[in-house]
């Protein structure tokens, strides 16, 4: 049986903001990826971003900052990878 995924996220979406990243000059995010090292295997790459995306998978790691009035805090994601959200 063929199921659907259960978020409506396309292809065409996630390679726009893959491209909108690459043309802000995108830094390696903390997974230390650069747009570089991730177009070394592009096709491959937006895929599985975007199949782990619509299907609920894809978690990203934490991205943790440190400052000396809050201490360390996570404050969202930042990977080559995450080039959609």
């Amino acid at each position: 049986m063929d199921k659907a995924k259960p978020f409506c996220i396309s292809k065409r979406e996630v390679w726009t903001a893959y491209k909108r990243v690459k043309a802000n000059g995108g830094a390696a995010g903390v997974d230390d990826q650069t747009i570089a090292e991730f177009e070394k295997d592009l096709s491959n790459n937006l895929y599985r971003l975007w199949n782990r995306m619509s299907s609920g998978s894809y978690l990203p790691p934490p991205v943790w900052v440190s400052s000396r009035s809050v201490g360390a805090r996570c404050t969202g994601c930042g990977t080559a990878a995450m080039l959609a959200s």
